[in-house]
This record gives C-alpha cells, structure tokens and sequence, in this order.
C-alpha cells in the first residue's frame, strides 16, 4: 500500500460533500410536506394523511442517520489525512478503512429511504387511478 497517500482519502472529499448536499435537500423537501399535510390535516383531519406523515416522519430519520454517517464518515476521513501527515501509517488505514464503513451505512440507508419514498409515490399514484375509475363509472 505504497500508494496510500493524503490524496486517496481526499478523493472521498467532493464525493461525500455532495452526497450531504443531496440528504439536506431531500430532508428540506420532506419537511415541507410534513408541514403541508400538516396543515390539510388541521383542517380535514384523515387516516390517509396521517399515515403519510407517520411515513414522512420514518423517512427524516432515516435522512438524519445518513446524515449523521456521512458526516462521520467525512470526519473519519479527516482524521486519516492528519494520521498520514502525522506519519501513523498503520493507524490511517484502520481510520480510512472505517470512514468508508460509514460511507457505505450511509448509502444503504440512502436506498432504504428512496425505497420507501417510491411505494409511497405509488400508493398516491394507486389512490388518484382508483378514484379516476370511480369517477368514470358514476
């Protein structure tokens, strides 16, 4: 591993910034609609609306943790970078070995979470055909 230099931990830099831009805006977009269905909730109330904020709230969990491993896994990858410029070979491997443990926790939560966003999207796909059909048959 002659090649392991401050360089590889920082090719993980642009990756993991980007990917915590990507969760902080998909956690924006679900509080608003959190907020939203909220609102239509105060006014209407519904099992429906209930059930999609119950799944709005799993979802900004699970949002949080991939944040909050992606945020140890840049930490992590910090820490390596100082490890090697410090001389402790040995030890950066270990830490580098652990920020990319992280990074990966962090993108199987990442795909957990879309799946959960795409049977939401089709539930609410399912609801607007059948109430299409409905009102085709009246």
């Amino acid at each position: 591993m002659d090649d392991f230099t401050l360089t590889t931990p920082a090719l993980l830099f642009p990756a993991i910034s980007l990917l915590m831009l990507a969760y902080t805006n998909r956690f924006v977009v679900l509080a608003g609609l959190v907020r939203e269905l909220y609102a239509k909730f105060a006014e209407e109330g519904g099992e429906k609306l209930e059930g999609q904020i119950v799944n709005l709230q799993f979802r900004i969990g699970l949002i949080k943790y991939m944040q909050i491993f992606g945020a140890l896994s840049f930490f992590f990858c910090v820490v390596c970078m100082f490890l090697i410029f410090a001389g402790g070979m040995d030890a950066a491997y270990v830490v580098f070995g652990v920020s990319l443990i992280l990074l990966l926790i962090s993108l199987a939560l990442l795909i957990w979470e879309l799946q959960l966003s795409v049977v939401a999207i089709n539930l609410q796909i399912e609801d607007v055909r059948h109430s299409r059909g409905g009102r085709r048959q009246r």
